[in-house]
């Protein structure tokens, strides 16, 4: 059990508001309320209901859920950096970050990572943020209530800063930025040709560097398909060209930083780019100069 003293800068909160400001075990308003419904909130030994306001000196118990017992995904990951507060691994494309099956990301985060000491520990590790089922790389996890909190803010502040790497279909100008509306959202990217080569089924593909600017689902996909240069791999945002089929989606996130929530120091990561995409572009220069047909 959790006890906390209610200072006098807080006095005069409701319940509810004050186990969202002062509680880090509580993540959300909607977690607020199902703590006071299911009994695990007490204000001076009793159970309260969230309107109710609390004065200097009233103590506040929180009762964490009982564990729950959950099977681990026994899977090998790439731990990339791990301290007692939070992790970076590199996310293989295929694993679905999180969902309501076993074989997740999250679920195997407990198999790679040790349990944080602190008294705010999640019961498993969780990921800040989330990468498409296949798209690849850098993924951020948090291992304590508070460090999610502080890590999430930063993502709603876009105070952290992700770079992915495409392979895209077609020729783009060097440099560029896209500006167009995701589910009537903004959505904004900015863009860099790394690398260009002749293509048999094509013409050209390009080697892409990509900065998101806003968060939107499939912001990515949808942004450079609205180019008219697809993401090879990609089944849904193809533009009419043909799909390559077998290879899976040429999306990696490899570049990654953020400030650390307790030290405050600036933290980056980066992974090379993924042997896959490396592999691909050589094979495909090969198969143009021998005049290979493409595949239908």
């Amino acid at each position: 059990m959790q006890e906390y003293i209610v200072h006098e800068s807080a006095a005069s909160l409701r319940l509810l508001d004050y186990l969202i400001q002062f509680v880090p075990a509580v993540l959300s308003r909607n977690g607020a309320k199902k703590a006071i419904k299911s009994g695990r909130i007490l204000l001076n030994g009793n159970s309260a209901e969230g309107s109710r306001f609390v004065n200097t000196g009233d103590k506040v118990s929180f009762l964490p859920p009982e564990p729950v017992s959950q099977k681990i995904f026994e899977l090998k990951l790439q731990v990339v950096y791990e301290d007692d507060f939070l992790a970076v691994i590199n996310k293989p494309a295929g694993i679905g970050v999180s969902g309501n099956y076993f074989r997740t990301i999250e679920n195997a985060l407990p198999f790679n990572l040790k349990k944080s000491a602190h008294t705010d520990a999640l019961e498993k590790p969780r990921a800040v943020h989330r990468l498409d089922n296949q798209t690849s790389g850098l993924l951020l996890i948090a291992k304590t209530a508070s460090a999610r909190i502080h890590l999430g803010n930063q993502f709603e502040q876009k105070s952290v800063h992700k770079t992915y790497f495409a392979i895209v279909a077609g020729a783009l100008t060097v440099k560029g930025n896209i500006n167009f509306p995701i589910g009537s959202k903004e959505a904004f990217t900015e863009y860099e040709v790394i690398q260009q080569i002749d293509s048999v089924k094509y013409q050209k593909i390009s080697l892409v560097k990509l900065i998101p600017y806003t968060g939107r689902t499939h912001q990515l996909r949808i942004h450079l398909s609205s180019l008219g240069h697809p993401i090879l791999g990609d089944k849904l945002y193809t533009k009419g060209l043909p799909v390559l089929k077998g290879k899976g989606l040429f999306l990696a996130a490899l570049e990654l930083s953020f400030t650390h929530p307790v030290s405050n120091q600036k933290l980056s990561f980066s992974l090379e780019l993924p042997h896959k995409f490396s592999a691909f572009l050589i094979k495909e220069q090969g198969r143009y100069k021998t005049g290979e047909k493409p595949n239908e």
